[in-house]
């Protein structure tokens, strides 16, 4: 599973044109930026983790592994990161709704 297929795009493409735009402070330049970089990064290592949670799998279906441990592990990571993920997304949204609900 690959989470960058969701939007067509992936975590270091959406860093690359923020720092075109100039939408996204660099790491020296403030909190937020240093706050969606590692947002960002955590999208990059999810990622990651569910490719490789599919590749064991694979090598297993295919015959090629006999060693469920390891797949079973990946697969364990892959799920860990996803929900950490989620959370994060989910903390996320619930902010960005908090300040469009703030009256100036």
């Amino acid at each position: 599973m690959d989470i960058s297929s969701l939007f067509n795009v992936s975590a270091k493409e959406i860093r690359d044109t923020a720092v075109k735009t100039g939408t996204l402070p660099t790491r020296e330049n403030g909190q937020f930026g240093t706050i969606l970089g590692q947002a960002l990064d955590t999208l990059n290592t999810t990622n990651q983790y569910l490719q490789e949670s599919d590749q064991q799998k694979m090598l297993f279906a295919m015959g090629l592994v006999d060693n469920t441990h390891d797949m079973t592990i990946a697969a364990g990571k892959a799920d860990t990161a996803l929900q950490y993920t989620i959370v994060v997304r989910d903390k996320l949204l619930e902010a960005y709704r908090e300040l469009m609900q703030i009256q100036i």
